[in-house]
């Protein structure tokens, strides 16, 4: 491990790939890796892009590391893709999105698998977004699948968030589930050229005319990612907010909710791990038995487990 993070540290983008893979693998070699590339991390800016399918974020990203690399910055993408049923492993691959890319310096490009995560992000992600800021990226775009209209599990992984939209949809229905507009920082409108984009622009702006959006509403994007129309205002709203935060003390905020939002979702996987074992042990032992003659109850056995993961001298109940 010692040579890899050497390699990594040299800026060896193999050695960033194969620390990715261990994160995503969950494996132990990951969380070790990350520990010792943490206090490397802070510097990159996550913007993340969410929307429903078909808005076409992908063609987005690519247009971003157009706009990104042209200003001399250098782009890490996390590509987050439905999960293969056979091999639980990302169903796109990274060569075949934004191809004309791939083979730049400047730029990273990575698909991960959701892994069955209802709101579009693997607890894979934030792991890999560290390791491509700890690598010295400058920007980090982290794409989500494209769930729906609840896919919001994007803002606890982002410092800014844009939702893009596209007009031919359903515009009007889209705009009243605003679940997803709620966590929007920027809303961006593509694929701009067509004559449904005018009234998508004012249904989008009239349904963020009713909700509380605290010092700024978010700004409204009009773009053509294709032919790269728009992506300049869209980097400027980008960096535009990012001062904003910065300026107002609100960005260590965000970080702070972001890396205690991982923290709970890390727990919860250990815990999970430990209860599926626990279960499994459960059903040979007599508990298990005193729950089928019904002798005691779920409620209490849940209990009496959480009592046992905490390592609890009395009941936690009252």
């Amino acid at each position: 491990m010692s040579g890899l993070l050497e390699r990594f540290r040299n800026h060896d983008r193999r050695a960033l790939a194969r620390l990715i893979t261990y994160v995503e693998n969950r494996s132990p070699l990951g969380q070790q890796a990350l520990s010792a590339l943490f206090p490397m991390t802070g510097r990159a800016h996550l913007v993340g892009i969410t929307g429903p399918p078909g808005a076409g974020k992908s063609t987005l990203v690519n247009a971003l590391i157009g706009g990104y690399r042209g200003a001399g910055r250098t782009v890490g993408v996390l590509a987050i893709d439905p999960t293969s049923t056979l091999t639980g492993g990302a169903t796109l691959g990274d060569r075949i999105r934004m191809m004309e890319n791939y083979a730049d310096e400047g730029v990273f490009i990575r698909s991960l698998a959701t892994r069955g995560q209802m709101g579009g992000l693997s607890l894979a992600v934030s792991g890999a977004a560290h390791l491509l800021d700890a690598f010295g990226f400058d920007m980090i775009l982290i794409e989500t699948v494209g769930v729906g209209q609840d896919e919001v599990d994007i803002a606890d992984a982002a410092d800014t968030t844009v939702v893009v939209q596209v007009p031919g949809l359903g515009d009007s229905i889209q705009t009243i589930k605003a679940g997803i507009l709620e966590v929007a920082d920027i809303l961006v409108v593509n694929k701009a050229d067509r004559p449904e984009s005018r009234q998508l622009v004012r249904d989008l702006r009239n349904m963020l005319l009713l909700g509380d959006h605290g010092e700024a509403m978010p700004p409204i994007v009009s773009t053509v990612a294709s032919d790269g129309t728009g992506v300049p205002q869209l980097i400027e709203s980008i960096d535009e907010h990012r001062q904003r935060l910065e300026a107002s003390g609100r960005s260590r905020q965000r970080r702070a909710r972001r890396l205690l939002r991982e923290v709970e979702l890390l727990a919860g996987e250990r815990f999970d791990d430990w209860l599926r074992q626990r279960l499994e042990a459960l059903s040979c032992e007599p508990t298990g038995e005193a729950l089928l003659s019904r002798r005691t109850d779920p409620g209490s056995v849940a209990a009496r487990l959480v009592d046992e993961f905490r390592g609890a001298d009395q009941p936690s109940r009252p």
